[in-house]
């Protein structure tokens, strides 16, 4: 199988901050502070693709050769499509309980949750009005129950975020497909300049389903927008109206375009990797990394270990940045058990140590050391961070930490001081190793 993947966004040339002052500058400032206190979040990918057990829709683009080399859902493109569009009358699950997913998520540490109501096959995972190709839809076996409202019920009453992905390109339209036997890609598969008319169409369909998701759900507080190839030039979605439009009942919205920059991209989200400190974004950001290898749920995954999410998280959150992790529920609407576990043991470390990520900032320097430093914004208390897997030592001593004689230095696990001997460093022995994760200090600044 390929290991290159076609799922990850490029980045367009005007990711810098806009020094253009709009009417929602001012309000973004409050929200985007409110946003990096939050540090950690989740994401969820779901959709007919969870049906078939493969990497979202890309195997949809006929033009997405490597989404299919492998591991293709059927051998004969033709067939693949007919029986993907199909998948709506066999998706159907049965044991969705959102209040256990947001039960799990919340002990997990979670602060805010992003759920996909319509990924790029068009499918809707939510009670669209603008379309049948939908769950709860005339050609769907799931009745009388609306997904999207049932996650943003359950994860507002944790207290967690709520956003909304959706993705600005729709394989499904006929306004974006024609039904012309061409071959397609990710695009729009005709010429709008060619046929403004239509597109027009396509245009008036998103904006309605922006209207929908951000005005019949309550508070939304992201809204996450994906298709990085579309929504400017030849497939201009009049981004201005729409970010009004979802505002309109969401006046301290933050809205991502992602990877399109400029003013409609209030924060960066780089993909399935930590920037490097010479790479740390000027705007905001949030690195969105998927517990396994695949954002959706497929049978035969590979799932990262909690110790390596939890030291990504460590590093992300030192160097400024905010974590998604991307779950795939399956089928039937539950979390796997290997996702499960993870989020359990990820919880149980946050638990103990969370005081330093959130509500913190970054200490992003380069240092040769294994440490990772936050402050909190009272800029008294920092906190330092290591690895259980990095190289054992003895002692560890003050200028690794940041610190001098005259600061506290704390085990976050037992609250209790450190002795500092010889006025330069202190024992690691006396420091509490947890069982996955990193150990971690408070240091008061005197």
């Amino acid at each position: 199988m390929s290991e290159i993947r076609g799922d990850i966004e490029v980045a367009k040339d005007n990711q810098s901050q806009d020094a253009m002052i709009y009417p929602e500058t001012e309000m973004l400032k409050e929200r985007l502070e409110w946003f990096q206190d939050l540090k950690l979040g989740v994401i969820f990918h779901y959709g007919l693709y969870a049906q078939a057990g493969i990497v979202e829709s890309w195997q949809l683009s006929e033009e997405d050769v490597w989404a299919r080399e492998g591991r293709e859902f059927r051998e004969d493109f033709t067939q693949l499509q007919l029986d993907y569009w199909n998948l709506v009358s066999e998706f159907n699950p049965v044991d969705l309980d959102t209040k256990k997913w947001a039960e799990i998520c919340k002990k997990a540490g979670f602060k805010y949750a992003i759920f996909t109501t319509k990924h790029h096959d068009g499918f809707n995972m939510f009670n669209t009005l603008e379309s049948e190709y939908k769950v709860g839809g005339k050609l769907s076996p799931f009745k009388n129950r609306d997904i999207l409202q049932e996650v943003f019920d359950a994860f507002r009453e944790e207290g967690l975020g709520i956003g909304a992905y959706y993705s600005k390109a729709d394989w499904y339209s006929p306004y974006y497909w024609l039904e012309d036997g061409k071959v397609k890609g990710r695009r729009a598969s005709y010429d709008t300049a060619e046929h403004p008319e239509i597109w027009a169409k396509y245009v008036n369909f998103v904006h309605e389903q922006i209207k929908e998701i951000t005005h019949n759900y309550g508070n939304v507080d992201l809204l996450w927008l994906d298709g990085g190839w579309c929504g400017q030039g030849k497939e201009d979605l009049q981004m201005d109206r729409m970010a009004e439009i979802a505002r309109e009942k969401n006046p301290e919205l933050i809205m991502v375009d992602r990877m399109m920059g400029g003013r409609h991209e209030n924060y960066v989200t780089p993909e399935r990797k930590i920037p490097d400190l010479e790479e740390i974004p000027s705007k905001v950001w949030e690195s969105n990394i998927p517990i396994g290898n695949d954002w959706g749920y497929v049978p035969s995954d590979k799932f990262k270990s909690s110790q390596q999410l939890l030291e990504t998280l460590i590093d992300v959150v030192s160097k400024g940045g905010n974590l998604i992790l991307g779950v795939g529920p399956t089928p039937q609407g539950t979390f796997t058990e290997e996702e499960t576990a993870i989020l359990t043991e990820i919880g149980a470390w946050i638990d103990v140590y969370g005081e330093g990520i959130y509500h913190t900032r970054a200490i992003a320097k380069n240092r040769a050391n294994d440490w990772k430093l936050t402050f909190n914004k009272d800029g008294q208390t920092h906190y330092a961070f290591r690895s259980i897997n990095a190289p054992v030592s003895e002692i560890f001593t003050l200028e690794e930490l940041e610190a001098t004689i005259n600061d506290q230095i704390i085990d976050i696990a037992t609250g209790k001081a450190l002795t500092i001997q010889n006025g330069t460093h202190i024992v690691a022995a006396d420091i509490v190793q947890p069982a996955i994760g990193s150990i971690g200090l408070k240091i008061i600044k005197k």
